[in-house]
């Protein structure tokens, strides 16, 4: 139980540092890709493929 508690603390202050570091950085936290709609990357993964295949299909039916 005492490892847990540890632990738990520990994640806690982690989560509250990250949290306070966004707060006053004013940037949102990102993924390897820079965050959501700015993908870098050389080639497509399938699940970039069906993203922008089901936005043309909803952008091409409002036309």
């Amino acid at each position: 139980m005492g490892y847990f508690l540890v632990t738990f603390v520990v994640m806690l202050v982690v989560i509250v540092i990250m949290a306070v570091g966004v707060i006053f950085g004013r940037s949102a936290i990102k993924g390897s890709c820079g965050g959501t709609g700015n993908c870098v990357c050389k080639t497509k993964c399938d699940k970039r493929k069906k993203l922008e295949a089901e936005q043309a299909a909803l952008s091409g039916g409002e036309s």
